[in-house]
């Protein structure tokens, strides 16, 4: 067995021992480069074909593969804390002025900082309003146009 067929394989086997205990998807790539390489090396190719050969397999692998493995692996992942504020519905308790710096929601019964998307925008106590980010403790919200007030009215800021 040729010297490079032996450092191609040892290059497999330490990016499959990377993936094994990091379980990351970090080097898997490099695996299927190395593969191919290993090939190379066998069919005598020069050192600088492999070379080419096993960054390009890897490259290709990992912007091809990569988006797909990762939704594929995170398809179950529950988003928890902070991350699972993004969408939920929230109810104005106190009046939300950006330009002033103040405003406050309840979401799930917690009390929260708010501001929303867009300056200029008064939103009053009442109005029902959808998370759509967070930035660091407070949440920025925009107003739900599906919803009314809790009270039934159509809010200040809608009309």
């Amino acid at each position: 067995m040729s010297e490079m067929v032996t450092l191609w394989l040892v290059v497999l086997i330490v990016s499959i021992g990377v993936e094994v205990a990091t379980l990351g998807l970090t080097s898997i790539w490099f695996a299927g480069g190395a593969v191919v390489a290993v090939i190379a090396a066998a069919l005598q190719a020069p050192i600088w074909l492999q070379i080419l050969l096993f960054f390009a397999v890897s490259l290709l692998l990992l912007f091809f593969t990569r988006p797909v493995a990762v939704r594929y692996f995170n398809k179950d992942r529950v988003r928890t804390n902070v991350e699972s504020m993004i969408g939920r519905q929230a109810i104005v308790t106190s009046e939300i002025d950006n330009l002033q710096g103040i405003g406050q929601v309840t979401v799930g019964g917690q009390e929260w900082s708010a501001r929303t998307e867009k300056d200029g925008l008064n939103l009053q106590p009442g109005t029902v309003v959808d998370i759509m980010a967070v930035s660091g403790v407070k949440l920025i919200v925009k107003v739900d146009p599906q919803m009314t007030k809790v009270t039934g009215e159509v809010p200040e800021s809608q009309n």
